[in-house]
């Protein structure tokens, strides 16, 4: 039956065709819109967990390709997996669930990610706009829970807004310091129909474009390098966000400055080094 559904939804929609000063396209469903989002994003692996609150976004994805599906036994598993698949692969991890107890079963997940820099996009299904706020069924406030242990949280709560907020969840995920983004997408904003553009860049202040320091910043590092009585390199995560582990073992032999880790950074000069001094931190020494 949901399949007949989903197919007269879609003849439905592909029928709905509007103008505008951009040109034509094509009306779809939020949930529509959330799938042709994770494909743009190069989405390959989902995991997710079925629920009332997200089940048009179930409905969405059935009969598409190119992303896998990963349904696990309990949603921390799925945030926990998600969190693997990102450290493991270099890419965003994303997850789903429903309102609820779906969405507060993420939360340790969420904190883990997120304390320790891994690129997560976690969607969530949450009751109607009309009833938020008004203790509905399986209502809770994710957003409030989660703000203080992820990178940015959010309520969808217009159509018109959903791809801009979705496209701005994956660049805030893996831009500077990589971290979690949560979304919270109402019920109603996954079965309304709306414009099916996904754009393709977008600019979000505090969100530097990728790319090298600038010639001003490494001339005040190395000032501050040159100018320093007890110099000391700290390293974090980020080197191996970067890929620099080399780069920091040159420099520290260049300049003979001994080097300490945090635990995420571990492994950015070989353990063995004469320069390498060890961890700091609750766990070092």
């Amino acid at each position: 039956c949901r399949k007949r559904q989903y197919q007269k939804n879609r003849r439905e929609a592909s029928k709905c065709l509007h103008t505008s000063k951009g040109g034509t396209y094509m009306e779809i469903t939020g949930a529509q819109l959330w799938v042709k989002a994770l494909k743009e994003e190069g989405v390959d692996t989902l995991f997710a967990y079925p629920g009332g609150q997200a089940i048009d976004l179930f409905d969405a994805l059935y009969g598409q390709t190119g992303i896998r599906l990963i349904v696990p036994r309990h949603e921390q598993g799925l945030v926990h997996a998600a969190d693997g698949y990102a450290r493991s692969t270099g890419k965003t991890g994303v997850c789903m669930v429903t309102s609820g107890p779906g969405a507060t079963n993420m939360v340790t997940g969420i904190a883990t990610a997120n304390y320790d820099s891994v690129p997560l996009v976690c969607f969530a299904g949450q009751v109607p706009t009309r009833l938020l706020g008004n203790d509905a069924f399986q209502e809770v406030d994710l957003v409030g829970m989660t703000c203080g242990i992820c990178k940015y949280a959010v309520t969808v709560r217009d159509r018109a807004r959903l791809a801009e907020t979705i496209k701005k969840a994956f660049l805030v995920a893996r831009t500077a310091r990589p971290g979690v983004v949560v979304v919270e997408l109402p019920k109603d904003i996954q079965q309304a129909y709306g414009d099916d553009t996904y754009p393709a860049e977008i600019t979000v202040r505090g969100c530097p474009p990728a790319g090298s320091a600038s010639p001003g910043q490494l001339r005040a590092a190395l000032d501050r390098l040159r100018h320093a009585e007890r110099p000391l390199f700290l390293a974090g995560g980020g080197v191996h966000i970067a890929h620099a582990e080399p780069e920091l073992t040159r420099l520290a032999e260049r300049t003979g400055v001994p080097v300490v880790t945090t635990i995420m950074g571990k492994g950015a000069v070989p353990s063995s080094h004469p320069l390498y001094v060890g961890n700091l931190g609750i766990h070092g020494s």
